[in-house]
């Protein structure tokens, strides 16, 4: 975890006779495709300025096979570099643990992929702390389902919490022009299948109808983004690099982007001070869905109860973001 004194904050406001004012209160696993959509970039970025949490493990994970973002079969691999690379510009290197993924997706849903990642899932699930594990999944669930049938039981040391999956129909409208799958589910579907239909793990799910609610608007990440600092010039320069590519064919990417992995930060880092939970994003709870071949969902009334999240605090989120990466700059 990173000493909020390195903060501007941290050496003000955040003491109080020589004491943080602002403590450590769980733990929190990322496991991200750093090698593809940037979105991911800026909820580490968020994740690690964040100093109600302790990130004990960061995983880098793979993508779909072929994916546009990085064709190659050495996703997780970059994904790892990537995150290190993050970290470096912000000089925090030496406070984090980065690890890698499985580079593949599952073959069959009885087999797990062995790698340090599903490793180190374990490990930390099965250490003794009184804080509370998540693990935060802005990509595909190889790494978690591999640690799962590995050792079933993490299932009730940690909560989830998943980027992925397509609209409930009884809850919102699917966006035109989708394909077969959600794009993290499409990453590895028996993974998906393994977590939602499989196990007992406890799971809070971000489908796409509520991280697609995270919209940051080109001209903040011009003004709150861009002038903070290498790291904000760093992920400034990766949205550019993606309306450059995307605006070769119109209609382009408008005015907007979407930073859909935010949400893992405000469902962990922004949790309600008393009584802790996301108390400003709202949920549903219900049996957890059968996922059948097709990537759709199926009733499942015997599922173990699980949360979806069906509108995210945005306000709160990107507030929260822009004034962390501000004190940063100070720093």
């Amino acid at each position: 975890m990173i000493d909020f004194d390195m903060l501007a904050l941290g050496s003000t406001a955040a003491r109080d006779s020589g004491s943080r004012l602002i403590q450590s209160r769980m733990r929190v696993i990322i496991d991200n495709d750093f090698s593809g959509d940037p979105d991911d970039l800026f909820a580490l970025v968020h994740h690690v300025l964040s100093p109600s949490i302790e990130i004990p493990l960061i995983i880098g994970s793979h993508l779909s096979v072929g994916d546009e973002w990085d064709p190659s079969n050495m996703q997780a691999t970059k994904a790892k570099a990537r995150a290190e690379e993050t970290l470096r510009i912000m000089g925090l290197e030496h406070f984090f643990k980065v690890v890698e993924g499985s580079n593949s997706g599952l073959d069959d849903r009885r087999t797990p992929k062995l790698s340090a990642a599903a490793e180190g899932i374990i490990t930390e699930a099965m250490r003794d702390d009184v804080r509370p594990l998540y693990l935060v999944c802005g990509a595909g669930l190889t790494d978690l389902a591999s640690a799962y049938l590995i050792k079933p039981e993490i299932a009730k040391r940690l909560i989830v919490i998943w980027i992925g999956g397509p609209e409930y129909p009884d809850l919102a409208p699917p966006p035109p022009d989708v394909g077969k799958y959600e794009y993290n589910q499409r990453i590895d579907p028996l993974s998906a299948q393994v977590v939602f239909t499989d196990s007992d793990l406890q799971l809070w799910q971000v489908p796409r109808s509520s991280y697609r609610e995270c919209l940051i608007s080109y001209t903040e990440i011009l003004t709150k983004v861009r002038p903070m600092g290498a790291i904000g010039s760093f992920l400034y320069d990766n949205i550019v690099n993606i309306y450059k590519w995307r605006n070769k064919s119109p209609p382009g990417l408008g005015e907007t982007y979407i930073l859909g992995d935010q949400p893992l930060v405000t469902l962990t880092a922004l949790q309600a001070s008393f009584h802790p939970e996301p108390s400003s994003s709202t949920f549903v709870t219900r049996p957890a869905p059968t996922i059948d071949e097709n990537g759709s969902y199926e009733d499942n009334p015997n599922g173990r109860q699980i949360r979806i999240y069906t509108h995210i605090d945005v306000r709160l989120t990107f507030d929260d973001f822009f004034e962390k990466l501000a004190l940063f700059a100070k720093s």
